[in-house]
């Protein structure tokens, strides 16, 4: 990896450091174990501040984990319908679908 980062000029170099995505690389298990704590201490330091906060203030954002090989980012869910809507109102008070 050393030799194919060497032979990079630095505008490719800097190209590559703006838009690589790690998701598509290869890991060692230091790697995954230290994105695991990276994302343990995140989790750890927006609890902390929500728990902390007043409640009156506006609420930090959650942290998004850190990407890893083999896995894309965040899926986007689709907006509930109206007929979907009807039908988990119904199930959630008590009436069948």
């Amino acid at each position: 990896m050393t030799g194919l980062r060497n032979a990079l000029t630095p505008e490719e170099y800097e190209e590559q450091a703006k838009s690589g995505k790690p998701e598509e690389g290869r890991w060692s298990m230091d790697q995954h174990l230290l994105a695991g704590v990276s994302d343990s201490l995140q989790q750890i330091q927006y609890i902390l501040v929500r728990a902390n906060s007043d409640s009156k203030g506006p609420k930090p954002k959650r942290p998004e984990p850190m990407r890893r090989p083999g896995v894309g980012g965040p899926k986007k869910r689709d907006k509930i319908n109206e007929a979907q809507a009807d039908t988990l109102f119904k199930l959630i008070n008590g009436g069948a679908a």
